[in-house]
C-alpha cells in the first residue's frame, strides 16, 4: 500500500509526486512556505523517507568495513553520510548516518530502505548486528537548524553539506563560497504515531508547516544531490561532489574503493553535476527527466549531452534545476532543456552554474607523474 501522511488531510494540502509522494508538495502558499523555511523558521513533514536501524556491538566497525565512510569510533549524536557502492564504484545507496550509543540509524529514500536493509542483512555473516527496516515505526521531521541533536533530544541527523568532512575532498568551491552553506538542515526522528503531535508542537512555537516545494527549491539552490533524483545506475560519487560528505578517501578497502581512488587520482569523471538557471518566460517548464541538449543549428535539435535531474521554482531565483552532463560539455555554453509536459513539447534555454568543474580535478588530487603508461586505461573506461 502506498504511503500517505496524516498531514495530507490538512486544509489546502496538495500532494507531492515522484519520490516525495505521500507528503505535501505545499499547503496552499508555496512561496510563503519557502520564505519561512529560508529564514530558518518552518517545519517540514519528511515522513516519506526510509529509516534503517542497525543495532549490536559490532555495528560501527562492520558498517565501516563495507561502506565508503569512516565509522569506527563514531561518537553518539555525531552525524555523517555513507554510500554503498557496487564493485565498479557506482552508487547503490546513499544514507545519512547517526548513532545514539545503542544503534546506528540510516536515513534514506523510502523505496531504498527495504533493499538497503536486505543487502545489509546478507552481509552480516556471523557478526553481532541486527538490521531492521524501521520505516513503519519511525518518521522524520525536517528543520532548518544547523546543530546536532543534544543529549536527551530525539535521534537527529544533521546534514553537514557542503562542509568537507574529515577524510573527504571537494570538486566544487570551498564551504565559504558554496551556496549550500546558507542552508541549515536536519532530520529529527520521532515515533510515527507521534508525527502529528510533534509537528503541532513546532507550529505552536511559531513555525509554519512547509511542503516539499520549499525543501526541493532550497536543496537545488544549495547544489545538494539526492539519491532519488541525481543518482542513476552509472553514477560515481565524484560526479556529484559527494566526496565532501560521504566518502573517506584514505580509509581501508571496501566495495567500490578502487574506482573511488582511481578517479580521484587521475581526475576526469565521465559526467559532472551543474545547476541550471532556466528561462522562465514560458508558461510551462520541463520536468525532471527532460533531455539537456546543445543548441542546434538552423532550428534543428542539438545533441543530447545530459539529463535534467531536479526542477524547482525558487522564490528569488526563479526556475532552477540540477542536471548531470557529459564532462566535456563546455562550461560557458548555453544549453537547451526539452521535454514533454501534459502532452505538449517544450524547449527552454538554460545557463550553467558550475558545481563540478569540467577538468574533473579535486582540490587535493595528487600531482601527475607524467602520461599514463601505454595500455593503462583512465577512469572513464571503468564505468
Amino acid at each position: 500500500m502506498d504511503y500517505e501522511s496524516p498531514l495530507l488531510s490538512r486544509r489546502g494540502a496538495v500532494a507531492a509526486a515522484g519520490p516525495d509522494a505521500g507528503v505535501a508538495w505545499h499547503y496552499g502558499d508555496p512561496t510563503a512556505e519557502q520564505r519561512a523555511l529560508s529564514r530558518g523558521g518552518a517545519v517540514v513533514d519528511q515522513s516519506h523517507l526510509g529509516i534503517v536501524r542497525v543495532a549490536g556491538p559490532d555495528r560501527l566497525s562492520w558498517l565501516h568495513s563495507i561502506t565508503s565512510q569512516q565509522l569506527e569510533g563514531l561518537q553518539p549524536r555525531t552525524s555523517t553520510e555513507l554510500l554503498v557502492l557496487s564493485p565498479q564504484g557506482h552508487i547503490e545507496h546513499v544514507a545519512g548516518v547517526v548513532d545514539d550509543g545503542e544503534a546506528t540509524w540510516l536515513i534514506t529514500e523510502r523505496e531504498s530502505a527495504p533493499a538497503l536493509a536486505g543487502w545489509l542483512d546478507r552481509m552480516k555473516f556471523t557478526l553481532r548486528v541486527e538490521i531492521t527496516d524501521a520505516t513503519d515505526e519511525w518518521a522524520a521531521i525536517g528543520e532548518p537548524v544547523a546543530t546536532e541533536g543534544a543529549e536527551g533530544e530525539p535521534v537527529t541527523w544533521h546534514d553537514a553539506w557542503p562542509h568537507v568532512v574529515g577524510g573527504g575532498t571537494r570538486y566544487g568551491p570551498p564551504e565559504g563560497e558554496h551556496p549550500g552553506a546558507m542552508r541549515p538542515w536536519r532530520l529529527v526522528l520521532v515515533p510515527r504515531a507521534e508525527l502529528e503531535a510533534q509537528v503541532a508542537a513546532r507550529e505552536a512555537a511559531g513555525w509554519p508547516l512547509a511542503g516539499t516545494w520549499a525543501t526541493e527549491a532550497l536543496r537545488v539552490e544549495a547544489w545538494r544531490p539526492r539519491q532519488a533524483r541525481e543518482v542513476d545506475d552509472r553514477t560515481i560519487p565524484h560526479e556529484l561532489d559527494l566526496l565532501r560528505t560521504a566518502v573517506h578517501i584514505n580509509k581501508g578497502c571496501y566495495r567500490g574503493q578502487e574506482t573511488v581512488a582511481r578517479v580521484h587520482n587521475l581526475g576526469r569523471p565521465p559526467r559532472r553535476l551543474v545547476m541550471l538557471h532556466l528561462d522562465g518566460s514560458q508558461h510551462l517548464l520541463p520536468e525532471a527527466g527532460a533531455e539537456v541538449r546543445l543548441p542546434g543549428a538552423d532550428g534543428a535539435p542539438g545533441k543530447v549531452v545530459g539529463t535534467l535531474t531536479s526542477m524547482a521554482r525558487h522564490h528569488e531565483l526563479g526556475p532552477i534545476g540540477l542536471a548531470v552532463l557529459k564532462r566535456n560539455v563546455p562550461e560557458d555554453t548555453e544549453l537547451m532543456v526539452s521535454g514533454d509536459v501534459s502532452g505538449q513539447a517544450i524547449e527552454v534555454s538554460a545557463a550553467q552554474e558550475i558545481i563540478v568543474p569540467g577538468d574533473g580535478m579535486s582540490v587535493d588530487r595528487p600531482e601527475s607523474h607524467g602520461p599514463l603508461t601505454r595500455g593503462l586505461r583512465g577512469p572513464a573506461s571503468l564505468i
